[in-house]
């Protein structure tokens, strides 16, 4: 028993489905993301207690302890990212996915690859924190997601691209408010942007059908469609990431609208082991 660090992706959703089922690893959703190089380290060591901490702080995340708790492990979780919590970036998936990985390697469970991402994705499902990125941030890139639930039941095609990204995050919403309310007129708003987004394969196509999304989907809050719309203005393209007080842009779209953005870019490959 060693040491193990695990380099998981942020994921911003652009639009999505809601897709419950008994099982949570067939549940989940349809949709579309990109996968961020801005992303969730996560080191595992055995430990005479289980803790998990995230950026220097204890912190409880259900995801993770659940995850911990399937593979009968009593580790120490360090977490470290640069991304905002709360704000439409997966964290949560990709703690819960990092500790998967990194804990089966640590622990030497001899679990698969795609085991580790159902046991991860069914955890996040469980807890109420996300219906879809912990699939997005194993495959990485810009992935469709096609059918609901995890590596057995989801199946992924993507939107070939690489470049910039850029995002301003201006404060948090409460994912279990959404996906566990009312769902129908979420779910139809994100089929047709799925249907879009795979006639047209390109970022212009899914950024136009995620800015639709998020009017159909009444999720668009008043700041965000400002910050939008500047961007827009600007001649750049942008949305809002889901589910989160969020913008992200491609290329230099929130920097020309005259914003301080983070910066990052499409991140290729998925999940991994340092």
């Amino acid at each position: 028993m060693t040491e193990a660090t695990a380099f998981v992706p942020g994921h911003v959703t652009g639009f999505f489905t809601a897709e419950p089922a008994e099982d949570p690893i067939e549940a989940g959703s349809r949709g579309g993301g990109l996968a961020l190089g801005d992303g969730v380290t996560v080191t595992v060591r055995p430990a005479d207690e289980r803790t998990v901490r995230l950026n220097g702080e204890a912190i409880e995340i259900d995801a993770v302890e659940r995850v911990l708790s399937a593979l009968d492990a009593t580790v120490a979780v360090r977490a470290e990212t640069d991304l905002p919590l709360g704000s439409g970036f997966g964290v949560s998936g990709a703690t819960a996915l990092g500790a998967a990985l990194a804990t089966n390697a640590a622990l030497e469970r001899g679990l698969s690859e795609n085991e580790l991402v159902a046991l991860a994705h069914g955890a996040e499902v469980r807890a109420g924190t996300g219906l879809g990125d912990v699939v997005g941030q194993a495959r990485g890139g810009v992935p469709l997601r096609l059918e609901p639930g995890g590596p057995e039941y989801n199946y992924i095609d993507a939107v070939p691209a690489r470049g910039r990204v850029e995002y301003l995050a201006r404060g948090e919403l409460d994912t279990e408010d959404v996906i566990t309310g009312d769902t129908e007129e979420l779910t139809a708003a994100g089929e047709r942007a799925l249907s879009r987004v795979v006639r047209e394969p390109t970022m212009d196509g899914f950024m136009r059908a995620s800015r639709r999304f998020a009017r159909e989907a009444d999720l668009l809050t008043p700041e965000v469609r400002s910050v939008v719309e500047d961007v827009i203005e600007a001649g750049g393209d942008a949305s809002m990431a889901m589910l989160g007080e969020t913008v992200f842009a491609l290329g230099t779209g929130l920097t020309d609208a005259g914003y301080d953005a983070a910066v990052t870019e499409i991140h290729p490959g998925g999940a991994t082991l340092e």
